[in-house]
């Protein structure tokens, strides 16, 4: 298990585990964003750590939705 998760790591930083990698990189930097929006957006109106929340939520919620049409190589 644990050298599968190695492979697949050095595959992911070789840039030779998806298709096209451009793609992933945009769909990670966007759930990224999202959530930190979501962070500061809340965060202006309620404490901290309900922000903190919310913003993992969105962004978790986010990632299947954007890696559900990403292709392995």
């Amino acid at each position: 298990m644990l050298a599968m998760a190695l492979n697949s790591a050095k595959l992911f930083f070789t840039g030779k585990l998806f298709q096209d990698t451009a793609k992933v990189m945009r769909q990670l930097a966007l759930g990224i964003v999202a959530g930190a929006v979501a962070i500061i957006v809340v965060g202006l109106f309620a404490p901290a750590w309900i922000a903190a929340i919310v913003g993992g939520a969105v962004a978790g919620f986010l990632q299947p939705v954007l890696f559900k049409d990403l292709k392995y190589a």
